[in-house]
C-alpha cells in the first residue's frame, strides 16, 4: 500500500505564499499522474490541478496563473507552489495518485490545512 503524505500547509495573509509537498513511499508516485485536491468548509472537494504522465499540470481557472507544480521524482514528491493566496483558497490541500491515467484516484493522504486571512 503506498501511503502518502501532504504537508506544507499553515496561517497566511492574503497575497502571501505557501508551498505544499506530497511525499510518496513509492518511487513511481511523482512519475504517474496524480491531483491536489482542496476542500473548503461546508463545500463539496474540488481538484486544483491535474498533472499527467508528461509531469504537466492542468490547473483550475480559480488558480491559474498563482499556482504551480514542481516535481522531484528522486525524493518521490510533488509540490505545489501557491502564490498570491486569497482567502477563498482557504480549505484542506489533499493529495492523490492516479496510477492508471484514468481518472480514478487512490493513495489518498490526510491532508493539509491551509488559511489564509484576509
Amino acid at each position: 500500500q503506498v501511503q502518502v503524505e501532504e504537508s506544507g500547509g499553515g496561517l497566511v495573509q492574503a497575497g502571501g505564499s505557501l508551498r505544499l509537498s506530497c511525499t510518496a513511499s513509492e518511487r513511481r508516485f511523482s512519475s504517474s499522474p496524480m491531483a491536489w485536491f482542496r476542500q473548503a468548509p461546508g463545500k463539496e472537494r474540488e481538484s486544483v490541478v491535474y498533472i499527467n504522465w508528461r509531469g504537466l499540470g492542468t490547473y483550475a481557472d480559480s488558480v491559474k496563473g498563482r499556482f504551480s507544480i514542481a516535481i522531484d521524482n528522486a525524493k518521490n514528491t510533488v509540490y505545489l507552489q501557491m502564490n498570491s493566496l486569497k482567502p477563498e483558497d482557504t480549505g484542506v490541500y489533499y493529495c492523490a495518485g492516479d496510477p492508471l491515467g484514468l481518472g480514478t484516484y487512490e493513495y489518498w493522504g490526510q491532508g493539509t490545512q491551509v488559511t489564509v486571512s484576509s
